[in-house]
C-alpha cells in the first residue's frame, strides 16, 4: 500500500503543546479532590452494570467495523452504510455471545449512533395469533419493522392523521389509503430503505363512520427483492440536522388491502361476523405503555447531558485563556478556563443537573414499574372521550398522576439536556464548533427528543389538565390521594397565613418552597379558567409555566429524597454525600433565582432570600464544588471510544488528538486540487481513499 499522503512529518510529531500538558493538568485536578470516583460510579450505575460495560466494550473493540475514525468526515450515504454494517454486526455478536436485552441495549448506547434498526424494536400490541404472525418473525429479524404514525401534515395531533383504513365487509379486509399529499407518513425511522413492514396508524372507517386512529401491520416491500410493493411509494426523506445514520422515511398508499388479522387488535377491533366495531376493554393499558417511552426519555436525560458536561469540564480544565487581572503576582501565565466564574455558573450548574435528572429518571421509571401491575387490576372501560382540550379519561385515575408526571418531566428533562448540551459546546470556545469536540454532532442527534413522543410545549397542556382537575377536587373537599393533591391541600390551608420557608438554611424547606410555588400557579391558572372563563388557547403560556414549575418541584423532591435514603448514605459515604448535597443545593437555588419572579409572587421566598441565593449561596457552592469537578465528571464513566471527543479525552491530550484527526485522519488532505479558475480540472490527484485506509489503522 502506498504511503499515506496526509501523513504528518516526523518533525511535527515531535512537537508538544505549550505550557503544562493536558495530562498533567487533569492529574492536578484529580489530586485536588478526595472524592471516591469508583464509589460514586457504582452508586449511579451499580457494579454489575459497570462490569457489563467493560465486557461489552472489550468485544466491540475487537472488530474493525466499529472504528469511528471517519465518523466526522463521512457524508450522509457513507454514514448510513457504516451504521448499517455496525447494526448487522451488533445483531451477529448478540447471537454469538448470548447477549441479554440489557447487553444489547448497552452495546447500542456505547456505539452512540442511531442505527437503521433502531425503530425495528417496536411494540406489537396484538393477539397471540398476531404475535405468531409478526412479533416472532420480527424478533428473529425475518421481517424488519417500523412504526408509521406522524405524517407530512400532522405530527403530535394523532387524532388529525389523514391516512385511512376503510373496512371492506365484502372480503373482510382493510383498505389502507392516503387521500392527500399531506397524508404521507413522514419522519418514520427505519422506513426509508430498511423496513419490510410498518405498523401504520390510520383512521379506522366502518360504513363511512370514523372510529379514530388504529394500528395496522402493512407489508411495504417484497421479501425477496426488497422493492416496494404495488401501489406503495416509499423512500428516505433526505438529510436532517442530525440523526443521519437513520433512514427516516416517507410512504404513501394507494388503496392497499390488508387482511383483518393485520389490525393490531389486543384492545379493540372489528367483528368479522357482524362488521361492528369492538370497543377497547381496557384502553388504559395502551395509556400506560405509551407512558413507558416518556419515562425512558426522562431516565436517559441525565446521562445525555452528562456527555456534554464531561467533555466541557475536562477541556476547560486543560484550556487556558487570558490572565486574571486580580490574580496574585506569583500566578504566572494564563488562567485555567474552569476557574472563571462565568464558566463555572454554566458548567457546574449543568453538572448538578446531570445528577438531578439521573435520580429523577430512576424515580420516574420506578413509578412506572410500580403502577404497571396496579394498572392491570384497576383499569375500567373508558367512557366516551370528546375532542375538547380538557377531556382526559385515562381509564384509570390511579395512572393520571403517572401520565401527567411523565409528560411534564419528559418536557422539562429533555429541554434541560438539549439546552445544556449547547451551553457545554459554547463553553468550549471556538473548538466547541468543531465536530471533533464530540458535542455538536451528539447535540444534533439528541435534539429531536424535544419534539418526538410529544412536543415539549404541547405536552405541558396534559400536565395543566391534570393539575386543574386535581385542584378542583381539592376545592370540592375530596380527601387528598397522592402527593399532588396533598401539596394543593396544604397550600389552600395555609395561603392566608403565607409561607415562611428557610430556603437558605434547610434543604427540606427548599422542596417545600418549590411545592408552594407550583400550587400557587395551579390555583392562579384555575381562577383564570373557571372564574374568568378565559379561552384555553389564551392560557397556554400560563400552562407551560405551570407544568415547568410542577416538574421542577418533582426534580427537587426526587433529588432530595434520594439523598435522604439510607442506601444512598451507605453507598456514597460522608464525603460523597456531602458533595452530592451541595450539588442538590446548587441546582435548586440556581433554578430558584432563575425563576425568581414566581417564587416571589407566590410568597414562597422574599426578595432578600433570592438576592442572597444569587450573590452568596450559589457563588459559595461553585467555590466548594470546583475542586471536585473533574472527579465528578469521571464518575459518569464514559469510555473515550463512546465520547469520540478530542476535547473530552480522559488523559487530557486535547490538542494532540485534534491535530492528529485534522492532519492524518482527514481524507480531504489526500486531495490535490487545481485551484486556478481558468482550468477545467478540479483535482490533480485524489488519494482520499488511501487516507481513509490509513485512518482506520491509525492510533494516537
Amino acid at each position: 500500500m502506498s504511503k499515506n499522503p496526509a501523513a504528518t512529518p516526523d518533525w511535527v510529531k515531535k512537537l508538544k503543546p505549550s505550557g503544562p500538558q493536558g495530562s498533567e493538568l487533569l492529574a492536578i485536578e484529580r489530586n485536588k479532590s478526595n472524592l471516591n470516583v469508583k464509589r460514586v460510579s457504582e452508586f449511579l450505575f451499580t457494579k454489575e452494570e459497570l462490569l457489563r460495560k467493560d465486557r461489552i466494550l472489550e468485544i466491540l473493540n475487537q472488530h474493525d467495523v466499529f472504528d469511528k475514525s471517519q465518523n466526522y468526515f463521512d457524508g450522509r450515504i457513507d454514514r448510513f452504510k457504516a451504521s448499517l454494517a455496525r447494526a448487522k454486526k451488533l445483531r451477529q455478536l448478540s447471537v454469538q455471545n448470548g447477549w441479554s436485552k440489557e447487553d444489547f441495549n448497552l452495546a447500542n448506547e456505547l456505539l452512540s449512533e442511531a442505527t437503521p434498526y433502531r425503530l425495528h424494536d417496536t411494540m406489537f400490541l396484538g393477539t397471540p395469533e398476531q404475535h405468531e404472525l409478526f412479533l416472532k418473525k420480527a424478533e428473529n429479524m425475518e421481517i424488519i419493522g417500523c412504526y408509521a404514525q406522524t405524517e407530512l401534515g400532522h405530527g403530535s395531533n394523532v387524532r388529525g392523521l389523514e391516512t385511512v383504513a376503510i373496512w371492506d365487509p365484502s372480503d373482510k379486509t382493510f383498505v389502507i389509503h392516503s387521500p392527500t399529499l399531506t397524508a404521507s407518513k413522514w419522519w418514520i425511522g427505519t422506513l426509508g430503505r430498511m423496513a419490510t413492514h410498518a405498523v401504520v396508524m390510520a383512521q379506522l372507517v366502518i360504513d363511512k363512520k370514523p372510529y379514530g386512529p388504529h394500528p395496522f401491520v402493512v407489508q411495504i416491500r417484497d421479501m425477496k427483492t426488497h422493492q416496494p410493493l404495488p401501489n406503495i411509494h416509499v423512500g428516505d426523506i433526505g438529510p436532517k440536522y442530525g440523526f443521519n445514520t437513520m433512514d427516516n422515511g416517507f410512504v404513501l398508499f394507494n388503496k392497499v388491502k390488508v387482511p383483518h388479522v393485520n389490525l393490531l387488535a389486543k384492545f379493540s377491533g372489528v367483528d368479522v361476523k357482524t362488521n361492528q366495531y369492538r370497543k377497547p376493554a381496557s384502553a388504559s393499558l395502551v395509556y400506560g405503555t405509551l407512558t413507558f417511552v416518556r419515562s425512558t426519555i426522562v431516565q436517559d436525560a441525565g446521562k445525555t447531558l452528562a456527555r456534554g458536561v464531561v467533555i466541557a469540564t475536562r477541556y476547560c480544565a486543560v484550556r487556558r485563556q487570558f490572565k486574571d487581572r486580580d490574580a496574585p503576582p506569583e500566578e504566572k501565565g494564563e488562567t485555567q478556563v474552569l476557574n472563571y466564574k462565568m464558566v463555572q455558573i454554566r458548567l457546574l450548574t449543568n453538572l448538578a443537573a446531570t445528577f438531578a435528572l439521573h435520580f429523577t429518571g430512576k424515580a420516574m421509571m420506578g413509578l412506572y414499574m410500580e403502577n404497571q401491575a396496579k394498572m392491570k387490576q384497576t383499569a375500567t372501560p373508558d367512557s366516551k372521550r370528546g375532542a375538547g382540550p380538557e377531556e382526559m379519561h385515562s381509564g384509570s385515575e390511579l395512572l393520571a398522576d403517572l401520565h401527567a408526571t411523565s409528560c411534564g418531566l419528559k418536557s422539562l428533562a429533555s429541554t434541560i439536556a438539549a439546552e445544556g448540551l449547547e451551553v457545554c459546546r459554547r463553553a468550549c470556545g471556538g473548538h466547541g464548533y468543531s465536530s471533533f469536540s464530540g458535542i455538536g454532532p451528539f447535540f444534533a442527534d439528541y435534539l429531536p427528543t424535544t419534539t418526538w413522543e410529544g412536543d415539549n410545549y404541547m405536552l405541558t397542556q396534559q400536565v395543566a389538565r391534570y393539575l386543574l382537575k386535581s385542584a378542583r377536587s381539592v376545592i370540592k373537599g375530596d380527601t387528598p390521594t397522592n402527593d399532588t393533591t396533598k401539596v394543593l391541600r396544604n397550600f389552600l390551608d395555609r395561603q392566608d397565613m403565607g409561607a415562611a420557608f428557610d430556603v437558605l438554611g434547610s434543604d427540606t424547606d427548599i422542596v417545600a418552597a418549590y411545592a408552594w410555588r407550583a400550587a400557587y400557579l395551579t390555583f392562579e391558572a384555575l381562577k383564570r379558567r373557571d372564574e374568568l372563563k378565559m379561552p384555553w388557547n389564551d392560557l397556554l403560556v400560563d400552562f407551560y409555566r405551570l407544568s415547568k414549575a410542577h416538574s421542577q418541584y418533582l426534580v427537587v423532591k426526587n433529588f432530595h429524597a434520594t439523598l435522604q435514603a439510607y442506601e444512598t448514605r451507605q453507598a456514597l459515604g460522608p464525603a460523597g454525600l456531602d458533595l452530592m448535597e451541595k450539588l442538590f443545593r446548587l441546582w435548586a437555588l440556581h433554578t430558584l433565582e432563575t425563576e425568581a419572579s414566581e417564587f416571589y409572587t407566590s410568597s414562597a421566598c422574599t426578595v432578600r432570600q433570592i438576592q442572597l441565593a444569587r450573590t452568596n449561596a450559589v457563588m459559595n457552592l461553585l467555590e466548594e464544588i470546583r475542586p471536585h469537578a473533574v472527579r465528578l465528571v469521571d464518575a459518569w464513566d464514559f469510555p473515550d471510544w463512546q465520547l469520540d471527543s478530542s476535547l473530552g479525552r480522559y488523559d487530557g491530550k486535547v490538542y494532540e488528538d485534534m491535530f492528529h484527526r485534522a492532519s492524518e485522519l482527514n481524507p480531504l488532505n489526500g486531495i490535490t486540487v487545481d485551484p486556478y479558475p481558468n482550468s477545467d480540472v478540479l483535482y490533480k490527484d485524489d488519494q482520499s481513499e488511501t487516507v481513509k485506509d490509513f485512518a482506520r489503522k491509525a492510533k494516537l
